[in-house]
């Protein structure tokens, strides 16, 4: 359960239209003799781990089931610990045949711990640690680490093939010679190698996501070591992929093909570059660095929002197909997936009014049509059958649209769930960015019923904002308040409690912890 209202009226529309998008994105499927079911992809019906994992990350507040996906993908991980990408019994236009079929996709380096963030949400709404899930885990980050076709030893990196980001179809010596009539998706002879900050940035974060469902198993040991492993990629990947305003998308281990001559690859801004600071890869200062570099950009007015899929574009047909042109699908196209990442980051990093306008934009845009999609042109026109390589996509894109939820959630309604079952919170309000003084903010495992809310108040004349807390939790209380502030003290059940003015960049917080057990009321008087 998920209820967010204010002032505007405009979050509670967002909220019920978002509903509707993720409930038309379940897909249930009988695999392995088995009910499973999870969230497919946008633009293909089929059950994808990557989609799965990302949609559940606002899935979890309205789906009882979040274990079932999880485990179908673990009971058929391989013995070296690869997991597959996909699943479908629906037939492909050409066959008659409803076979189970599994897939994975061999550019793909992402996989893995795509699997370990799907099982950490799924923990963190039931409290449940299934007994052979972290020996899964383990090994399918270790199968990342380890084999020599995702890891290069000599970096200490993730690897791939010259992918658009963690998109599924590569650049190669056979497209670059003209030898390549369509998409290629194996690695052979003609893959050109590299690192690219996407698949490390989320190995960082599968790694801290693996340490504390070992650190809830009591583990310690195991868990120092992922915390260990995902440190060490954080330093390398910063070192070898930062280049002062963004993550660079992607560092070539061969020489780099004379195709690519006339792209400005040094300049591209690629789609999970928002991510890195959410995902642990990115530090504070990074952050508001590449949130800046998205504002300076949108400014140039060349697309209706800042989201794209890679920027600037390749040219058309660089990848064997011609319908990817440049503003097209992952090429330059606009995403929300995009947006909302970039909306988490803007507002935990002192940029929260282009946070506000990001999820306004995108507000707006599913107000008007009633539709969302994975991906739009730069002009604001919606991808359509004519348009993209995925006649099989539907107006309900998941993806984005649990992007721009958590960017609501986390980010402007400030609910942070720090382990399982909102037993830690943080909670950072920052409705002062939006103009809005009064909220109220509900969320809930739809799988366990654990809960959390709050309703937020603002006196502006009195200088105090008032949050009447409900819920089970200890407390990192992190309250947004108005420009120009100087001085902060915060009173639970009206007494004092330490305080701490923090300023993120500009933007004034006043920070304090506070235990919760039922009921709570906290005001926070500045000046």
């Amino acid at each position: 359960m998920l209820t967010v209202s204010s002032t505007s009226g405009r979050w509670e529309r967002l909220v019920h239209q978002a509903t509707m998008f993720l409930e038309a994105d379940v897909t249930a499927l009988r695999l392995g003799g088995r009910d499973v079911t999870g969230y497919r992809s946008p633009d293909n019906p089929a059950l994808w781990i990557r989609d799965h994992a990302d949609t559940l990350r606002a899935g979890v507040f309205f789906r009882a089931d979040v274990w079932s996906a999880v485990e179908a993908f673990v009971r058929t991980q391989g013995r070296d610990g690869r997991i597959f990408d996909y699943a479908t019994t629906k037939p492909t236009p050409t066959q008659r045949e409803n076979w189970e079929t599994w897939v994975r996709i061999p550019v793909e380096a992402d996989v893995e711990y795509r699997l370990v963030s799907a099982a950490h949400l799924a923990w963190q709404a039931t409290g449940a640690l299934p007994s052979d899930l972290l020996s899964a885990l383990d090994a399918a980050l270790t199968y990342t680490r380890t084999d020599p076709e995702r890891w290069d030893e000599a970096h200490g990196l993730v690897k791939r093939a010259y992918t658009v980001d963690t998109w599924d179809f590569d650049h190669s010596r056979a497209h670059a010679e003209g030898r390549a009539p369509w998409l290629n998706f194996q690695l052979n002879d003609d893959t050109l190698w590299g690192i690219g900050h996407a698949d490390n940035s989320g190995f960082v974060f599968a790694c801290e996501r693996l340490a504390d469902l070992y650190e809830a198993a009591g583990k310690a040991e195991r868990a120092a070591f992922w915390r260990a492993e995902g440190q060490g990629v954080r330093v390398r990947a910063n070192a070898l992929l930062w280049n002062g305003r963004f993550y660079r998308h992607f560092h070539f281990l061969v020489p780099p093909p004379a195709s690519i001559d006339g792209i400005d690859t040094d300049e591209q801004l690629s789609l999970s570059v928002p991510a890195a600071h959410p995902r642990g890869l990115a530090s504070g200062e990074q952050g508001r660095a590449i949130v800046d570099e998205y504002r300076r950009r949108a400014a140039e007015g060349r697309s209706f929002a800042p989201w794209w899929g890679i920027d600037p574009a390749f040219p058309a047909g660089f990848f064997g197909e011609d319908a990817i042109v440049p503003g097209a699908y992952c090429n330059g196209g606009i995403m929300p997936l995009v947006g909302g990442d970039l909306a988490r980051t803007a507002f935990a990093t002192g940029r929260e009014a282009f946070g506000v306008e990001t999820l306004t934009t995108y507000a707006d845009l599913v107000a008007q049509s009633g539709e969302t999609y994975l991906w739009y042109f730069p002009d604001g026109t919606a991808s359509s059958v004519d348009t993209s390589t995925s006649p099989e996509a539907t107006p309900t894109d998941g993806w984005g649209t649990s992007a721009m939820l958590l960017g609501l959630v986390e980010g402007l309604a400030g609910v942070k769930d720090l382990g399982a079952g909102f037993g830690h919170v943080r909670l950072s309000p920052r409705w002062t960015a939006s103009g809005e003084d009064d909220a109220d903010v509900h969320v809930a495992y739809e799988a366990s019923g654990a809960a959390f809310g709050y309703a937020y108040r603002h006196d502006r004349v009195a200088q105090t904002i008032t949050l009447h807390i409900d819920g089970n939790a200890e407390v990192a209380l992190n309250v947004l308040l108005p420009e120009g502030t100087t001085t902060a003290r915060v009173r639970c059940d009206d007494r004092a409690v330490e305080t701490t003015l923090h300023r993120e960049d500009l933007s004034p917080y006043a920070q304090a912890s506070v235990t919760v057990g039922g009921r709570a009321t906290v005001e926070v008087v500045y000046g």
